[in-house]
């Protein structure tokens, strides 16, 4: 599930909004309000639970071959046990969006700052493991994500977490 040229996605657990008004996210690290969506490249780390935390690594341009092989030819996204079977079974739909509503904060996100309305309705995502697979993304099922991110986080690689205060403790 990634946009078309030309488009944005959001996703969602809940498939009745008709209109997104900008607001400031209670995890925002910054004060204006926006409306969040993510581009083609980014749209695998939301195939995910909203409240799941994940750790995510993939190789880029300064990543050594040591690194490369230890982090194997894949992206790699990792989650909690605890956090299987909600991905097994959560309801997830992706919202489309004309990208011209939008620029791009930082490396990450899509932001629009007026109301925007989808392009058409909802669609669910359906089976995230399966999701995974097709794309070639590696994931990695652990019993904690902080051993992963600690090593992640020392290479060369790239890397994103997302909603991480969930994690169980070390």
């Amino acid at each position: 599930m990634r946009p078309a040229p030309g488009e944005v996605l959001h996703f969602s657990e809940d498939p009745t909004i008709t209109r997104f008004v900008p607001h400031v996210a209670a995890t925002a690290r910054q004060p204006e309000a926006y409306v969040w969506a993510v581009d083609h490249d980014q749209a695998p780390a939301y195939w995910f639970p909203r409240q799941c935390p994940r750790a995510m690594a993939w190789a880029g341009d300064r990543t050594t071959d040591a690194d490369r092989a230890w982090l194997g030819p894949h992206r790699v996204h990792a989650v909690e046990y605890g956090w299987l079977d909600r991905m097994r079974d959560v309801a997830l739909y992706a919202y489309r969006f004309d990208a011209a509503a939008f620029r791009p904060l930082g490396d990450a996100a899509q932001v629009a700052t007026e109301p925007v309305e989808p392009l058409g309705p909802p669609e669910h995502v359906g089976d995230l493991l399966a999701l995974h697979e097709r794309a070639g993304i590696e994931l990695r099922v652990l019993p904690r994500l902080w051993s992963f991110w600690a090593e992640v986080t020392g290479r060369s690689l790239e890397f994103s977490g997302i909603r991480l205060h969930n994690a169980r403790d070390a």
